[in-house]
């Protein structure tokens, strides 16, 4: 019976010692294991509660919880399993009890010291609780300022993005807002500053996944609504205008592309690696018809017609639609057009082009 209780307490040590390194050291994606089992206990009570109210702000307030509460609940998993399995590491090689060696280990662990035993034999699995607790929470502590700066650094250019595109954004209102202003000479700029922050997106959200869930400060606001908003945005720049100089905005696309399929590998998302241009997409035909339309309202020189742009731009849609879809609809994003179906009803919510209001004297 003890050398079973010593086998499961050292199994358990091992594996939240890997769970710790993975998170918390390893700079590269690995799989989720006990971190993500915690996200999603965590995740299911708040999708639960959000799914029964009404409105983008009320169910993102009950949302924006989500991610914070998580690390915490995983530094305590942490810190109670590893209690759990030196205590039956203790009760393996002592006279112990479990009660007793579970006792005795918390003692240990938090370095309290009230129930310190004398015996030789715990002597070596008490000092490595010992230490195990202040690594486990030091390492923690220095986790938040990275995770955080990698938030900050998304939502910097998320919020950048307000100015060109409105709240919530979308692709058609970007090329508008810049037609209106005068800047599509300019447009090459926004393509490559998006393409480095799908590289920074990629590797900050494979390594550490519980960014997915962080939410951004307005609930009109939203990193994955705002990736696609710039997709869409090259995708017609790119079907309605083929003599503009295309290298900024085919490299963004691609950027973007990967970016998703990255996240969906590390969140265990099927897709196709290598869809055909001419696979259909879920975006209807009369919603792209609609979108046009608002770009050449204020006044987006298109080189191609409708009917004739809608086959490139479906062919570079059919790359990133469906898993921009899925992550929004995993993390409720909000509604805008273009963005695909919520788990609840929701209305689409549209962003609305400043009025021109320049003096004409």
């Amino acid at each position: 019976m003890r050398v079973l209780l010593g086998i499961i307490g050292a199994v358990i040590v091992l594996g939240i010692f890997a769970s710790v390194l993975r998170t918390l050291v390893i700079p590269r994606p690995t799989p989720a294991g006990f971190t993500g089992f915690v996200q999603r206990s965590v995740n299911r009570p708040f999708r639960f509660m959000a799914d029964r109210l009404q409105g983008v702000e009320a169910k993102d307030r009950v949302l924006a919880p989500v991610a914070p509460v998580s690390i915490v609940i995983t530094l305590l998993g942490w810190l109670l399993s590893f209690m759990l399995g030196y205590g039956l590491l203790e009760a393996a090689v002592s006279g112990l009890d479990v009660h007793d060696a579970l006792y005795e280990a918390g003692s240990s662990l938090f370095t309290l010291g009230f129930a310190s035993s004398r015996r030789a034999s715990l002597t070596a699995i008490d000092f490595c609780a010992a230490a195990t607790g202040p690594i486990v929470v030091g390492l923690q502590i220095g986790y938040l300022p990275t995770l955080y700066n990698a938030y900050q650094r998304r939502e910097t250019e998320v919020t950048l993005l307000q100015t060109r595109a409105g709240a919530p954004p979308w692709g058609p209102q970007i090329l508008a807002r810049y037609a209106q202003v005068e800047l599509l000479d300019d447009i090459g700029d926004l393509f490559r500053g998006w393409e480095r922050w799908c590289a920074v997106v990629s590797e900050t959200h494979t390594t550490y996944p519980i960014l997915i869930h962080f939410r951004s400060p307005k609930a009109d606001r939203n990193w994955l609504i705002a990736l696609l908003a710039v997709l869409d945005a090259g995708a017609l720049r790119l079907a309605f205008n083929p003599s503009q100089p295309q290298a900024e905005t085919r490299l963004a696309l691609r950027a973007g592309y990967v970016c998703l399929r990255d996240i969906a590998d590390i969140r265990g998302i099927p897709y196709d690696a290598d869809p055909h241009p001419e696979d259909p997409v879920r975006l209807g035909y009369a919603d792209f018809l609609r979108g046009v339309e608002q770009m050449r309202a204020y006044g987006y020189p298109m080189e191609r017609t409708a009917e004739q742009a809608w086959p490139h731009f479906r062919g570079w849609r059919v790359n990133y639609e469906t898993l921009a879809y899925r992550l929004a609809q995993d993390i409720d994003a909000v509604p805008a057009p273009w963005s695909g179906p919520r788990r609840t009803p929701l209305s689409v919510r549209s962003p609305v082009t400043p009025i021109d209001r320049r003096p004409t004297g």
